[in-house]
């Protein structure tokens, strides 16, 4: 049965929500805000996103708008918001279907069931830039057509750039991320795996185009 990420900061909707999906034999994970939203798509192959808008950190326009940079996960919006700017706006930055709180779970489960039909649901995509290229699924790395030699380290880091391509990822982030907790400040540790990191895929490593430093607070990746 499909995966389905159920992200809702109120925990009993959280909580019916799962146990239901649960009880007809679909595979939960799930999250109480948008950064834990876009991290768990991240980690997991989901099948299906069940999106709450009203979100504490970073609402759910802007999380399906990051999630758009690189996943075509279908995404169902589940929101109290019941104006039509709302709506649009969800619509617009990539969701494929909208229900107001409070709804039966009836017709959740037939607009889930649609919405799964229609896409190639979960399957990460290849990033291309005008250097190099990188296939997610096949954890692969491409320069000129010839496969880039990266170690397990300079792939977790990279996968992570491209996977919130456009967005600042904090030193903190990519640290506890990559190496774990107690890691959290050597970020002398990101300095270098970042110079190997251009060598590699940086047509000019002292002026990177891709992997892009943003001074004091961490890293971006621009395709």
């Amino acid at each position: 049965m499909p995966t389905v990420l159920i992200v809702d900061d109120e925990v009993p909707i959280l909580r019916a929500l799962e146990i239901n999906l649960k009880a007809r034999g679909y595979t939960t994970v799930t999250a109480l805000a948008g950064q834990g939203a876009l991290d768990q798509a991240a980690n997991h192959r989901i099948d299906l996103l069940i999106l709450d808008l009203g979100l504490p950190d970073i609402d759910g326009v802007e999380v399906i708008h990051r999630l758009r940079r690189w996943s075509d996960v279908p995404v169902i919006v589940v929101s109290a918001r019941h104006g039509s700017n709302d709506k649009i706006q969800a619509l617009d930055a990539g969701a494929d279907d909208y229900v107001t709180k409070p709804f039966g779970m009836d017709e959740l489960l037939a607009r889930m069931r649609a919405a799964l039909r229609r896409g190639a649901a979960g399957n990460d995509p290849v990033v291309e830039t005008a250097d190099f290229v990188v296939d997610l699924a096949a954890q692969r790395v491409t320069r000129d057509g010839e496969p880039v030699r990266l170690t397990p380290t300079e792939w977790a880091i990279l996968e992570l750039l491209v996977r919130n391509s456009g967005a600042l990822v904090t030193h903190e982030e990519l640290l506890r991320r990559v190496w774990g907790p107690a890691y959290a400040g050597e970020t002398a540790y990101l300095r270098v795996y970042l110079a190997q990191l251009r060598r590699k895929l940086e047509p000019d490593p002292g002026n990177p185009r891709h992997l892009l430093t943003e001074t004091g607070m961490g890293y971006r990746f621009k395709d």
